[in-house]
């Protein structure tokens, strides 16, 4: 249970939501109509004017409950506690059932902590209804469940939302790799030619200078071609993301060795993370530099989602002449599967294939005892020959 809680604590709120659109005209309209003709035309209601105005000062509440869920929920049941008081009873129009749709937006578009603040306005407006008598306990236990339901309703639709979301993402990831590997395939296909070509030119240059010219030319011509595909590989892997809104992120220059140890961590919640850098860290390449920052994050993100009652995070990077060295360990129960984290990343698997990409190993298992270890092994310098396969 205090799992749950902190999962619904830590949910953030939805990005973006609609703003206010003419549907939300038509529904205003619709309530101000609604409420203006029942509090006119109703005999059978104790105090019509009462309740027709509680329902009107209320209704603008509606334009601002996407993107201001929570604090729709604090003036709206606020106020019709406090009118109930002074007036003795509950507003009587049929027509304010509108304000279900403001604990439905709650759940729908607020973050775990609006939810759980609105909810408790939402029960202490009830209750306090309850306590003073305005409500009776079938009434209570029907607007408990009428109120439940617009909230279960809203979850299902928030996580089916959030599913589709990161189904499209997946698809879009897939695609950019599929492009990252033709990108790969081609530019490779032209730096061998161009290699193969300058040895020929080398040969030759002493007696056919000529001949050396030519190869000159045909590996301009390659280089050119490979800069152009390229190019257009870059667009097609960029594509979808609009000019003037590029994350920060995309903008900073890669990661390298030391910046492991910003992965360090004692006063945030969780397990502690120690990090140690040992070894001849200067002049690794970039490439080797950042896949050890990557698969560092990936672990460390990991165990401390996956690492039941872990208390310490252990990672380690040795360099020597020949090769990096990175080792992620936990305290944790070895019970627990370690698999590729729901939008967490690129899991072991991507780790994995990281790793072999650049010529190394990662291995990843449970400890004998106790904990969790993430083991990768890459050579400082790409093995000769893989650029061009």
């Amino acid at each position: 249970m205090r799992a749950l809680l902190r999962s619904v604590w830590a949910e953030p709120a939805v990005a973006d939501p609609p703003t206010r659109v003419w549907r939300d005209w038509a529904l205003l309209g619709a309530v101000v109509v609604a409420a203006t003709l029942e509090g006119l035309l109703r005999t059978d209601l104790a105090s019509p004017a009462y309740s027709m105005i509680v329902a009107l000062v209320l209704a603008p509440t509606l334009w601002w409950r996407r993107t201001r869920p929570l604090l729709m929920v604090a003036v709206a049941f606020p106020v019709t506690a406090v009118a109930a008081l002074l007036a003795g009873h509950e507003p009587e129009l049929v027509t304010g059932a509108y304000l279900l749709i403001l604990p439905y937006a709650l759940f729908r578009w607020g973050s775990g902590r609006q939810i759980i603040a609105g909810t408790a306005i939402i029960l202490a407006k009830m209750g306090l209804s309850a306590a003073v008598g305005h409500l009776d306990l079938a009434d209570l236990v029907g607007g408990t469940v009428v109120v439940s339901a617009a909230m279960a309703v809203a979850t299902a639709l928030r996580y089916r939302a959030t599913l589709w979301a990161r189904e499209l993402d997946q698809a879009k990831l897939a695609e950019r790799e599929r492009l990252a590997r033709d990108l790969h395939d081609t530019v490779a296909h032209h730096v061998s030619a161009m290699a193969i070509r300058a040895q020929a030119g080398i040969a030759v240059a002493p007696t056919r200078p000529a001949a050396a010219l030519d190869a000159l030319a045909v590996i301009e011509a390659e280089a050119t071609r490979a800069l152009a595909e390229m190019r257009l590989m870059v667009r097609g892997l960029r594509h979808g993301e609009p000019a003037g809104h590029l994350d920060p992120a995309d903008l900073a220059p890669n990661p390298g060795i030391g910046d492991v140890a910003r992965l360090a961590s004692r006063d945030q919640p969780g397990p502690v993370v120690d990090v140690t850098l040992h070894g001849d860290l200067d002049d690794i390449p970039a490439t080797v530099a950042t896949a050890v920052y990557r698969l560092a994050q990936e672990s460390v993100t990991n165990a401390r989602r996956h690492a039941r009652h872990a208390t310490r995070i252990e990672v380690r990077v040795d360099a020597d002449a020949d090769a990096v060295r990175l080792r992620v360990s936990d305290d944790g129960d070895t019970g627990t599967a370690r698999t590729a984290a729901p939008g967490g990343g690129f899991g072991i698997v991507g780790m994995t294939e990281r790793a072999t990409l650049l010529g190394g190993t990662c291995d990843a298992g449970p400890d004998q005892d106790r904990g969790w270890t993430v083991a990768v092994a890459l050579p400082r310098q790409a093995p000769a020959g893989r650029a061009g396969t």
